[in-house]
């Protein structure tokens, strides 16, 4: 770009070439594998976030707590069938708990 224009245009620091992170500091890209199992995880919390909000604000707590800590406690697993396990197991659970899940929302 000539000089006279620079001064012209003016690109937000956003867009700047220094703030972009350098390829090597990105995380790398997931495998067609792991993202279909990323959105199975995703859908699995939102079906409980939605199902616990059914629930009055003052027996909501504690079922959020355990949900978010057995979400976070995991959420560093990479191995694909450790994940799939996960995922089936958290449906299974989910699943035994939406009776009583429902029995709090009739209240």
């Amino acid at each position: 770009m000539r000089n006279t224009l620079r001064l012209f245009v003016k690109l937000p620091s956003s867009l700047s070439a220094r703030s972009l992170p350098a390829r090597e500091a990105r995380k790398p890209p997931l495998s067609l594998d792991h993202f279909l199992q990323r959105q199975r995880v995703i859908s699995l919390w939102r079906s409980v976030v939605r199902a616990l909000y059914k629930i009055p604000k003052a027996h909501r707590d504690e079922p959020m707590r355990y949900a978010r800590n057995e979400f976070e406690r995991h959420k560093n697993v990479s191995d694909l069938s450790q994940i799939r396990y996960l995922i089936s197991t958290g449906k299974t659970e989910f699943d035994s708990m939406q009776r009583y899940i429902d029995e709090l929302a009739a209240k």
